[in-house]
């Protein structure tokens, strides 16, 4: 195995426990992306530049901005001035910034390469992938859109109650007597 597999693996790995440990959901955003970067680089790495290529397009990119919506929508009141103001500071932006780079940086040198030093692997046209998520994984696939459809929805309907509103048996009156 190469050094760019080492590196961009402990990135990986590294960036998913800041997007665990993170309080901010937009701080753990931008560490999901480095490492959905950091997948994608040791997918390059290992000789499999379409599964690359998708980590980039579906996770880094639609999936991604799908949760920056959500996040958004659920992050209305008047702190969100304040918190905007926080994340755009310098410490917000260094961690996921500097990974990326080392990312940038490992990704240029394995483009550039005369001799790719992947693993040997078959080549996988996107027509085999299409073919085989609509045809023996078709169930998964609308089970994951399912999935992320009612996550967004569930969002929605969080975002949208901002009162308590309570059922005339659960509300309390003052004493009647």
């Amino acid at each position: 195995m190469s050094l760019i597999f080492y590196i961009s693996s402990f990135i990986a790995i590294l960036s998913t426990i800041m997007v665990i440990t993170r309080y901010q959901p937009i701080h753990a955003l931008l560490y999901l992306v480095v490492s959905f970067l950091a997948l994608s680089v040791t997918f390059l790495s290992l000789g499999a530049p379409f599964a690359a290529a998708l980590q980039i397009i579906v996770y880094a990119g639609a999936i991604v901005v799908l949760f920056i919506f959500v996040v958004m929508m659920l992050n209305l009141g008047k702190q969100t001035a304040q918190q905007e103001k926080e994340w755009l500071q310098l410490r917000a932006w260094l961690g996921p910034s500097i990974l990326s780079l080392v990312l940038l940086a490992e990704m240029a040198v394995l483009l550039l390469q005369d001799n790719p030093t992947g693993m040997p692997a078959a080549v996988v046209t996107p027509k085999q992938v299409s073919l085989s998520l609509y045809g023996e994984y078709v169930i998964a696939v609308e089970l994951v859109g399912f999935l992320l459809m009612t996550g967004i929805v569930g969002a929605a309907h969080i975002g949208k109650h901002k009162k308590k509103n309570l059922h005339r048996f659960l509300q309390t009156y003052p004493n009647l007597n």
